[in-house]
């Protein structure tokens, strides 16, 4: 289990992002009677998606090296800055350009900022995924 548990970490981190930022979100704002009501409930999502990010990234951490040991397990050292990015900008989007998303502040510059960052996370999860998914040597 100890080896499955960075690729499952990883892959809860990058479905997640996948699923709530292109499917649900946008699906909200085709649905839902107006935008701002759509707005709304994209917000509690991506505060609920950064929580996700931050436990699986905190996790990923926790289990990169063996216990009692200083260097980190292989696919750690493969992974480590996209983990800590990915966590950064988690924690960026959340406390940084939400509320002034939610203030209604320069909307078109704070959706096109977090919006890049929710992409670079991304991408950081599905490279933290890629690094932690066992080798497959054919047989």
């Amino acid at each position: 289990m100890r080896t499955r548990l960075p690729a499952f970490l990883a892959a809860l981190w990058w479905g997640s992002l996948t699923t709530i930022g292109l499917l649900v979100v946008p699906l909200l704002f085709v649905h839902l009677p107006t935008p701002a009501l759509a707005g709304g409930m994209a917000a509690r999502l991506f505060a609920a998606q950064t929580w996700v990010a931050v436990v699986c990234c905190v996790l990923l951490l926790l289990v990169s090296r063996p216990k009692g040991e200083v260097t980190p397990y292989p696919w750690a050292q493969a992974t480590m800055v996209f983990i800590v990015a990915g966590l950064l900008l988690a924690l960026l989007t959340q406390f940084g350009v939400a509320p002034r998303i939610v203030a209604r502040q320069d909307l078109r510059l704070w959706h096109t900022v977090g919006s890049v960052m929710y992409a670079v996370q991304w991408v950081c999860a599905g490279m933290t995924l890629w690094r932690t998914l066992p080798a497959r040597h054919p047989q």
